[in-house]
């Protein structure tokens, strides 16, 4: 049994060897395939990676690909990304053409139903008196034009009528009828009516008080007095809004605010209206942009009519009430993609062009306003172009390992003249001695320093001009002796001086020397500074501290630009 079990494996292992070596071959370079022989294989996804044979790929572990004889293999441009068939089919890789077309916007806002402000009627004390009766002593009660709100007791008025009733007794004359008229109209402007002038001057009553009148239909939405209360002529007493019509306003964006124009339909719901869609144009956009929310405020005026359920408030919409509104705006016809074929490696728009069957390359383009699902193309792109809409993630991703790595480069930076990186070390040199002498907290030598800023800052005005200005400025030091003077002086000028020095470090490799350090202590022993960290110049590595000089030499650390 065992005998015949060593025989089977034997076999086995032969008919094996035979199969394995056959397929291996037949495989290899030479073979052919319909009348094509094989040149080599390649990496569709990494062109540089070829064997003589099959295999996977040593980076993306892909299957490599037969290239016959005649053919190039795939591009080994490090920009372009090549895909098989299969890899296309893999890679879900789905492409549109550019085209022309408006484009759609659909803006979405919040905001509150408003009332009309301009439509508001403050009514005021025509003349010193009392509140002897208020008919309405409510906020929100309905009121008529001419309805009755408030009486008021007015000895003013009694004065003026007495006037009025003494000259209608005098003889017809054309002065009385000038007196009449002029008190007539102080009448009227006491709050009386023409009627009620007319009736009291056929009676031998004199009137006592004046009738506070709604002048229009609306709600009063402010009540300032009570009955008995004293007034003053010119004062507040009811305010009244007209209802009838209402605001919906909101805040736009300033990326929003172009697409928006008076007359734009808006379609405004609220919670209050369930079911219910209101549609009204755009009536005012306020030019004043608020600086805080980078938003202006937009006015739609809608139509407020009276409710018809009985037991309800009278108009449909109260005041204050959230409402959102959804405005659908359109373009004029322009070069268009849609918004999933735009990637933003590295903060710039990039699409994926077609070059040929299976071939992509990445293109740089200028992008316009943004729809509801497709960017403006403003350049980079023609009509015709085809460009990926699906699986361009997965080809960015390709073309970022394909890209060699970039090499740092070896060339110095020299973004100054000669005269102006000359002027700029002489000026930190002179900070970098009157910040070694506070740390050593010698005030003799940071006098001495001192004598020589002048000079320093005047040839750092000459050679950068405005962008030395802050520095130059804070150049003018007391001539003290006294440490803690001297350092409170510097304060401002090491402040200055780090900031320019971190600003030119970062253009020219001439100024590596000069570097900024900075202490989160420095109002410890400088209570004058503004704030707590505190920046200074040196010319060395070896921390040394001129806020607190030997009492903390090594307190703080470099910032690197």
């Amino acid at each position: 049994m065992k005998t015949f079990l060593t025989i089977l494996l034997v076999v086995a292992a032969t008919l094996g060897g035979w199969w394995f070596g056959h397929r291996n071959s037949s495989s290899t370079t030479g073979a052919t395939s319909g009348g094509r022989k094989i040149a080599f294989y390649q990496s569709p996804m990494h062109p540089w990676i070829k064997a003589d044979k099959p295999g996977r790929c040593t980076i993306c572990g892909m299957a490599l690909s037969p290239i016959y004889e005649g053919e190039s293999g795939f591009a080994a441009d490090s920009n372009v990304v090549t895909l098989t068939k299969q890899g296309v089919t893999v890679t879900g890789v789905e492409t549109t053409t550019v085209t022309r077309q408006p484009i759609k916007r659909t803006i979405r806002v919040a905001g509150m139903i408003d009332d009309d402000d301009s439509a508001h009627r403050r009514l005021s004390a025509t003349a010193d008196g009392r509140v002897e009766k208020l008919f309405v002593n409510y906020v929100g009660a309905e009121v008529e034009a001419g309805q009755p709100l408030a009486t008021l007791y007015s000895p003013g008025l009694r004065k003026v009528f007495s006037e009025y009733q003494v000259i209608t007794q005098q003889p017809a004359s054309t002065q009385r009828t000038q007196l009449l008229s002029g008190i007539r109209d102080r009448l009227l402007r006491l709050g009386m009516s023409a009627k009620d002038i007319d009736a009291a001057a056929s009676s031998d009553e004199v009137p006592l008080e004046i009738k506070i009148l709604a002048p229009i239909t609306g709600t009063v939405v402010a009540r300032n007095v009570y009955e008995g209360q004293y007034v003053k002529e010119g004062e507040v007493l009811f305010e009244i809004g007209d209802f009838s019509k209402m605001w919906f306003v909101f805040d736009a964006y300033e990326r929003d605010i172009p697409w928006i124009r008076e007359g734009s339909q808006v379609e405004i719901t609220t919670p209050a209206l369930p079911g219910r869609v209101l549609k009204a144009p755009v009536a005012f956009i306020d030019p004043n942009l608020n600086p805080a929310t980078r938003s202006a405020k937009i006015r739609v005026v809608l139509d407020n009519p009276l409710s018809k359920e009985p037991g309800k408030h009278r108009h449909e919409l109260l005041h204050k009430l959230y409402a959102e509104g959804r405005i659908t705006t359109e373009s004029a016809s322009t070069l268009t993609v849609p918004r999933s074929a735009v990637l933003w490696p590295a903060g710039k728009p990039v699409v994926y062009v077609v070059k040929g069957e299976g071939v992509y390359e990445p293109r740089e383009v200028q992008v316009g306003g943004v729809g509801d699902g497709v960017w403006e193309i403003a350049g980079g792109l023609s009509e015709g172009d085809k460009v990926v809409t699906t699986g361009n993630l997965l080809l960015d991703g390709q073309a970022q390992i394909n890209r060699p790595p970039e090499q740092p480069s070896s060339a110095p930076k020299h973004s100054l003249t000669d005269a102006q990186r000359k002027a700029a070390l002489d000026f930190f040199t002179v900070i970098a001695d009157l910040g070694g002498a506070l740390a050593a907290d010698k005030s003799a030598e940071f006098k001495t320093a001192a004598t020589k800023l002048q000079l320093a800052s005047d040839a750092l005005s000459k050679e950068l001009g405005e962008r030395a200005k802050k520095a130059v400025t804070a150049a003018k030091l007391s001539n003290s002796s006294d440490l803690a003077t001297q350092r409170a002086a510097f304060y401002p000028l090491g402040e200055a001086a780090a900031e320019l020095a971190l600003e030119l470090r970062r253009e020219d490799s001439g100024l590596v020397d000069v570097k900024v350090f900075a202490c989160d202590m420095a109002q410890g022993n400088v209570p004058s500074a503004p704030k707590e960290r505190g920046h200074w110049i040196q010319l060395t590595s070896q921390l040394r501290n001129p806020w607190w000089g030997a009492e903390m030499l090594e307190c703080g650390a470099e910032i690197k630009p």
